[in-house]
């Protein structure tokens, strides 16, 4: 009877333990492979790509990789976690060369990555003000999420559009 009454107590901790930060990691593990596949698009353009704009006025290759890196800093800010002090957030969208650019866009992905589960459960719920919109804490590590998706499915547009192939789908 002992030995179940134990057994029962630590399955009891290990189930309650496993929920912890259930949606965080999940966001995180989502945000992982996304951010991936950006990178890994980011290196399959070639340098002269870095400029390549699908029509006038719409940004190229790389300012699309340099709002993804500006906006994972942005939305964490207001998630509570500012950029780090090497971090310029008005001269982010100015950084030119594609090896600049993806080593950027790294730096943010890891920085956020790395704050997505800082945030306790209880304050999910938390509201923020985006500038935007008023969203609880949650809806924040959502827009991260779907935003480097969003742009994702961009590159992966742009990159058919200049014969590049996607690495993952070769």
């Amino acid at each position: 009877m002992k030995k179940l009454a134990i057994a029962i107590t630590l399955l009891a901790v290990c189930t309650t333990y496993a929920q912890e930060k259930l949606t965080q990691g999940t966001i995180k593990g989502v945000l992982t492979g996304n951010q991936a596949q950006v990178i890994q698009l980011a290196e399959a353009f070639s340098e002269d790509q870095y400029s390549w704009r699908p029509s006038e006025g719409v940004n190229s290759v790389g300012e699309a990789l340099l709002h993804v890196a500006g906006a994972n800093y942005f939305l964490a800010s207001k998630l509570g976690f500012p950029p780090p002090e090497d971090v310029d957030m008005m001269t982010i969208g100015k950084i030119t060369g594609k090896d600049n650019i993806i080593a950027a866009l790294k730096k943010s992905n890891e920085f956020v990555l790395d704050k997505i589960t800082m945030i306790e459960d209880e304050k999910l719920n938390d509201e923020v003000d985006f500038g935007f919109a008023k969203m609880n804490k949650l809806s924040g590590l959502l827009i991260i999420m779907e935003h480097n998706g969003e742009h994702k499915g961009q590159l992966i547009a742009y990159a058919r559009s200049n014969g590049v192939v996607p690495p993952w789908s070769k």
